[in-house]
């Protein structure tokens, strides 16, 4: 059997929203083991619908629609298929009743609208939205074309697939080898270089082993087709050592992680805590540590000392440092981290400072040109300069001196 993924909505074609439906479902069809070789973007159009779903139903068995379901004139989904098929579109009692008791809990009447959502093709079957107003439909208008539709909002839409899709796909026996991933993180070596180090293992074809980077966090995707996750886990497990033994620290974790759950579970783990002094990134730093599950046990606090005089009054930055280095500078740097440290009473501190952009630069202090301090409590401070690309635009640079921060952070703590 073979998936298509058609995702509806203009919104999504001038790029306002975010087609994150398509990359769960094409995670999910990997998962459950069913083929998947196509994706469309398509308008709020019924001729265009048309268009993709006559060349959809030619090479695939399975199309999978997102968005359209809902209640206002540009929701053309349901109706534009059954006209594609010549079949009428019946009002379901049963769905009248569902939308009807929904408003009722929210403490409102069902508008007139909302009746179109009650319309789905005769001989459909209704795919339940638990939360939602829109129910999806399971048709198989012709043989061998199975239609489901879903809303376009991803957790109905996520809610619908995992209560009624994903057992629907396994009571037809459609599901195979499942693709199962892992993905490691890595941070302070360049991809290409990376690249070369597993050369080799780019080669391999069960498992695969594939490079990607962004925000400047290299990732390595390791995924094995087997019959079943425990077999491809067997499969990968030696693929992933191998890598780890080869990049070393550079690998700082595994899916999910990121560098500060990674940071916040090594200060946990040796009970030591945080505290960040923040100038360029604006509370970047102290945001990712604060999106940690109980970082409130190592992370303390942080000062965004924007302003010159925040740096003297908050964090004891000395005056003549700033007149004959600038704000901008490793005495700065090393400051803001020892000040944090004292005012905030933890073990540890980091400070950033630097030139975001896109003005500011000067030729000896260009844009991308960033100071990291890290202090720890009665020990030596030590800072950091960097000269990230001035052609990166300012939530890069801020990002990437953020993580840059965590990763110095990190490898101290190995060291430690």
């Amino acid at each position: 059997m073979i998936a298509e993924i058609i995702c509806v909505g203009t919104e999504l074609l001038l790029g306002d929203i975010l087609n994150s439906n398509a990359q769960f479902l094409a995670q999910e069809l990997a998962r459950l083991g069913i083929a998947h070789y196509y994706q469309n973007v398509v308008g709020d159009n019924p001729e265009r619908i048309k268009q993709v779903l006559a060349i959809a139903s030619q090479r695939s068995q399975i199309l999978i629609f997102t968005g359209g379901l809902g209640p206002t004139p540009d929701d053309l989904t349901v109706a534009t298929i059954a006209d594609f098929f010549n079949t009428p579109l019946i009002e379901r009692p049963e769905i009248i009743e569902d939308i009807t008791q929904k408003f009722a809990h929210r403490g409102r009447p069902m508008t007139a609208s909302n009746r179109k959502q009650a319309l789905i093709p005769q001989g459909a079957n209704i795919l339940p939205n638990p939360i939602g107003s829109a129910p999806g439909i399971i048709w198989q208008p012709i043989a061998d074309v199975t239609i489901m539709t879903f809303p376009g909002v991803p957790t109905e839409m996520k809610m619908m697939w995992e209560e009624t899709a994903v057992p629907y796909f396994h009571s037809q026996g459609w599901c195979g080898e499942t693709i199962y991933s892992q993905t490691l993180k890595f941070w302070g070596i360049a991809e290409s270089t990376l690249a070369e180090k597993v050369a080799p293992l780019l080669e391999m074809k069960n498992p695969t082993v594939a490079p990607y980077a962004n925000f400047g966090e290299v990732k390595l995707r390791i995924s094995a087709r087997a019959e079943s996750q425990e077999l491809a886990d067997k499969l990968i497990f030696p693929v992933e050592q191998q890598i780890r033994d080869i990049a070393g620290i550079d690998c700082y974790g595994i899916n999910d992680e990121s560098l500060a759950s990674v940071v916040g579970k090594l200060l946990l783990d040796q009970g030591e805590t945080l505290a960040v002094a923040e100038s360029c990134t604006g509370g970047s730093l102290g945001s990712m540590l604060t999106s940690t599950p109980g970082s409130s046990q190592y992370f303390h606090g942080g000062v965004i000392a924007y302003e010159n005089q925040v740096k003297i009054t908050l964090l004891d930055v000395k005056q003549e440092n700033l007149i004959a280095e600038g704000a901008v500078s490793h005495a700065v740097a090393k400051q803001m981290a020892s000040g944090v440290v004292e005012k905030l009473g933890t073990n540890w501190g980091i400070s950033i400072t630097g030139i975001a952009g896109p003005g500011g630069g000067t030729d000896t202090k260009p844009v991308g040109l960033v100071y990291i301090g890290i202090a720890r409590f009665k020990d030596e401070v030590e800072s950091f300069e960097y000269r990230f690309s001035p052609l990166r635009n300012r939530d890069w640079i801020r990002r990437v001196s953020a993580c840059t921060a965590l990763d110095l952070l990190r490898r101290k703590l190995y060291s430690v």
